[in-house]
């Protein structure tokens, strides 16, 4: 039998202050080599659907499989990006994720995996927060107003703590922000500014948050309070950028979720000899912050190794709950 999971069950059984940890776990067991990650193929979809241009391809579909040594099931994750679907009222990415036994090769789940990305990518910037800011209240600016940067924040919250939030200040170029700031500042009790330039975000920031599909650019880094970190999590191709040279020649340090992957997003690729550490190994206490005053950057690229954790922690508190459907296939 396969337990079918849609995402009000995942939201159901969703907590990020339980989940942070399991996200930590995964890290420690990357780091230490005690998973299988396969390369992620990437691939162009629809190409043909499109009678006005049947060359091109309408997304890109992605397969991300993973398996940490020791856990009970095998994770698979499909992705689709589709730039045009918000105009049909759809998200432009995708996701589910497949579970398979691991010891007898039985399918044992299916589970819709938008949540469970969006909240296993915003554990990274939590835990980001945990290690890497500054001592002290935290005045965070998000750059995008779209889930991910909603799942950042959240998770920033449950990780530090709310009450160490002093501000929040959004910025997006569409009337999102303030969207983005009303369901934030109701979610958190914090307030929360919609605010009309990258700059007037970043100023005074001791965090900054980036979430954006953006290939220039998306905030000035002579703009970034000494001492300021920043998350970086919306570039994960060599096309995409969110951060300008500046940000990252001001950084002390450099680390990131994969540095090998990292390093070849379009943040990082034109820095050539750039030293990136693991967050794996800042979490086991090494290579933290040096300084009050040093600028950090974490680059995150995602990894399926987090999905595989995530989904095996969520599944089974839906089967302990009874929570979806099951279905012979």
């Amino acid at each position: 039998m396969v337990r079918v999971l849609s995402d009000e069950d995942i939201a159901s059984v969703l907590d990020l202050e339980a989940l942070l940890p399991v996200v930590a776990d995964a890290f420690e067991k990357q780091r230490t080599g005690a998973v299988e990650r396969p390369e992620r193929p990437h691939y162009p979809i629809g190409t043909g659907l499109d009678p006005d241009a049947p060359a091109e391809p309408t997304g890109t579909g992605l397969c991300m499989p993973a398996y940490v040594h020791g856990a009970d099931y095998a994770a698979t994750k499909l992705v689709a990006v589709i730039e045009d679907n918000p105009e049909r009222g759809l998200p432009t990415v995708t996701a589910q994720l497949s579970l398979t036994d691991a010891e007898t090769g039985q399918p044992v789940g299916y589970l819709a995996a938008n949540r469970i990305t969006n909240a296993r990518t915003g554990c990274i910037g939590g835990l980001a927060a945990r290690e890497l800011a500054a001592d002290g209240p935290i005045e965070l600016a998000v750059i995008g107003a779209g889930a991910q940067a909603r799942w950042q924040t959240r998770a920033i919250a449950a990780a530090v703590g709310v009450d160490r939030l002093a501000s929040i200040r959004i910025y997006s170029p569409s009337d999102s922000r303030i969207d983005c700031a009303r369901e934030l500042e109701s979610e958190l009790g914090v307030a929360t500014t919609p605010v009309s330039s990258p700059g007037e975000a970043v100023e005074a920031a001791s965090v900054v948050v980036t979430a954006t599909t953006s290939t220039e650019p998306v905030f000035p880094g002579d703009a970034l309070a000494d001492g300021a970190l920043v998350i970086a999590v919306g570039a994960y191709t060599p096309e995409m950028r969110e951060l300008d040279d500046a940000t990252v020649e001001r950084a002390a340090r450099v680390v990131a979720d994969v540095p090998s992957e990292a390093a070849e997003t379009g943040d990082l690729r034109s820095h050539a000899g750039l030293k990136v550490r693991s967050l794996g190994g800042v979490l086991a206490g090494s290579h933290g912050r040096g300084s009050a005053d040093e600028i950090v950057v974490l680059e995150s690229v995602g990894t399926a190794v987090l999905d595989a954790a995530a989904a095996e922690f969520l599944f089974d508190r839906a089967v302990e709950r009874e929570r979806g459907t099951t279905t012979a296939l």
